[in-house]
């Protein structure tokens, strides 16, 4: 019985095609857990490239570009996934005008997606020598739920033998808090769970505040878990800095203006967790994420450098040019 790559190769099973990259997708997850979701949806396409028996470069073109629509309408709520995917077709678009053999194209190309694959180690290292050196002995930080950046930035802070005290948000519809003190207890961080209700009562006594973010958009805010933005407003008045920890590849070309701007991959109800009846007809709004504008963030610690949110679109047009 033939494979799934077989079927693939063959072109006998329209479905298994439509549908690999996606399998291929879970399973790069799966086996690493840690991996960038941007990441590794582009290994995912990487890996489409190995196994296809395009002959020429606008069937390899167009078998990218199905892929990615795949991809992209399965995890149509992951923004980030978003990010990577078209920083990849440009490329791919950008290698097709400046190599015309074929051959030479393909190959280029996947090796190209194979360094990507390295990249959510290399980036989170860069981000972490980075903001490190903002952490000093004895500063009091607050961090909102579970970011693998933020904890990798704590984790780095640790390692270097600093001593401070990190408050971690519960972070709710999702609970991801809970998580965020699992992994920093595993390295031997100790952190202080609070209520995001608790966010202003606890700022007072805060040095700085350090988040992750799903997606930076083109004027330098953030989109990221929901109450971010609440955050953020209190850090603002109460005049606490608030620092951004993400990779390049979560840049993206959108420019919200407000709340109800946000793309649609960013759009979406959590489950409410709880053991209460609500009565009938009651309306639940648990949205997972929110935008943040640049005029609350301090500085974005990035695998390309240390930037004020200005700097952000600059940065955008040489990703993208």
């Amino acid at each position: 019985m033939a494979s799934v790559e077989d079927n693939f190769q063959n072109n006998n099973n329209n479905n298994d095609e439509e549908h690999l990259v996606c399998k291929k997708f879970e399973q790069i997850k799966k086996e690493d857990p840690d991996i960038a979701t941007a990441v590794a949806a582009i290994r995912a396409l990487t890996e489409m490239l190995v196994l296809s028996q395009a002959g020429t470069m606008m069937e390899l073109n167009k078998e990218i570009n199905e892929s990615s629509k795949q991809l992209q309408n399965t995890y149509d709520k992951e923004i980030s996934l978003s990010s990577g995917v078209q920083i990849f077709i440009r490329y791919v678009t950008r290698t097709y005008a400046d190599i015309p053999d074929f051959n030479e194209f393909k190959n280029m190309l996947i090796s190209r997606g194979q360094k990507f694959a390295q990249m959510t180690t290399i980036s989170r290292q860069k981000i972490s020598n980075l903001a490190s050196s903002f952490i000093k002995d004895g500063m009091k930080l607050l961090v909102h739920g579970e970011s693998k950046v933020v904890a990798a930035i704590l984790t780095a802070a640790a390692a270097d033998h600093k001593r401070f005290t990190v408050f971690v948000t519960e972070c709710r519809p999702d609970g991801s808090g809970y998580s965020m003190m699992e992994r920093l207890a595993e390295v031997g961080i100790q952190g202080t769970l609070i209520m995001d209700s608790a966010v202003a009562h606890t700022m007072d006594k805060i040095d700085s505040v350090i988040v992750g973010a799903e997606a930076v958009v083109e004027n330098g805010g953030i989109i990221n878990r929901i109450g971010t933005y609440q955050i953020a407003m209190v850090a603002h008045a109460l005049n606490k800095p608030l620092y951004v920890g993400a990779e390049s590849f979560k840049f993206n070309r959108v420019y919200p203006l407000n709340q109800s701007d946000l793309p649609l991959a960013t759009i979406r109800n959590i489950p409410l967790s709880t053991d209460r009846e609500l009565p009938e007809g009651t309306i639940v709004l648990n949205p997972a994420n929110d935008y943040t504008p640049p005029k609350f963030i301090r500085l974005l610690f990035t695998d390309l450098g240390i930037l004020t949110p200005s700097a952000v679109s600059d940065e955008l047009i040489k990703l993208y040019n």
